[in-house]
């Protein structure tokens, strides 16, 4: 009958001889190999030892070559890395001086209220001064960001900051350090005793977190350039 029927003892029979074929050659190549070996000339063989060694100490080259590359390229990158952090952080702080980003920090309250409407925007510029000579470093008043270029005109019910109009009370959120802020405004012919002549009050408290989250948008300048090249 065809085709022949193949059982599994022929199966297994078939793979043993092809086991034990590929075993023969593979010991047949290998004792043509160490033949060639044995036969050859001293010299041959100390030259081929002499091309091991020359391979040998090419990779290792190569290996110390390629581990100096990756240190350098890992401290490059360190190095890119720090001064990316750097550069956050510097553009962080310069934010904060020029009132474009928030911030947050121990600072203090300082509430003014007027209900005669006797306070004067130069009052309330003291008070910034003030603040600013105790070491504030963040400030708004009833939500206006106040930086260094801000101004403080009117009085009354027309007090304006930076052109915005506000209203007492006014709020102070100062960020600084509590313990050099407080005193500044309370000194004596200070900035409470100067409100209090007018019949205002003005009140400061201490706090763990303030946080200064009104925001100036950035100010490109129309004729200042960086003189870094």
């Amino acid at each position: 009958m065809w085709p022949p029927r193949v059982t599994r003892a022929q199966l297994v029979v078939a793979l043993l001889l092809f086991v034990l074929g590929l075993g023969l050659a593979i010991q047949v190549r290998s004792t043509s190999d160490n033949s060639a070996l044995r036969g050859a000339r001293q010299e041959d063989l100390v030259r081929i030892l002499d091309e091991l060694d020359d391979r040998t100490q090419r990779l290792e080259d190569e290996k110390t070559r390629l581990d100096s590359q990756r240190s350098e390229l890992e401290s490059s990158s360190d190095q890119a890395e720090e001064a990316r952090k750097q550069t956050q952080e510097k553009q962080q702080q310069l934010g904060i001086l020029a009132g474009t980003v928030a911030a947050e920090g121990p600072g203090i309250t300082l509430t003014i209220t007027d209900s005669t409407g006797a306070i004067e925007s130069d009052m309330l510029l003291d008070a910034i001064q003030e603040l600013r000579a105790a070491g504030a470093e963040a400030i708004q008043v009833n939500g206006v960001r106040v930086v260094a270029d801000s101004y403080f005109s009117g009085s009354g019910s027309d007090m304006r900051i930076d052109g915005t109009k506000v209203a007492a009370p006014y709020v102070f959120k100062v960020i600084g350090k509590p313990e050099d802020l407080e005193p500044a405004l309370n000194i004596p012919g200070g900035v409470v005793q100067t409100l209090e002549k007018e019949q205002a009050t003005a009140t400061v408290q201490r706090s763990g977190k303030i946080v200064v989250d009104a925001l100036r948008p950035a100010k490109r300048p129309d004729y200042a350039q960086s003189s870094s090249q």
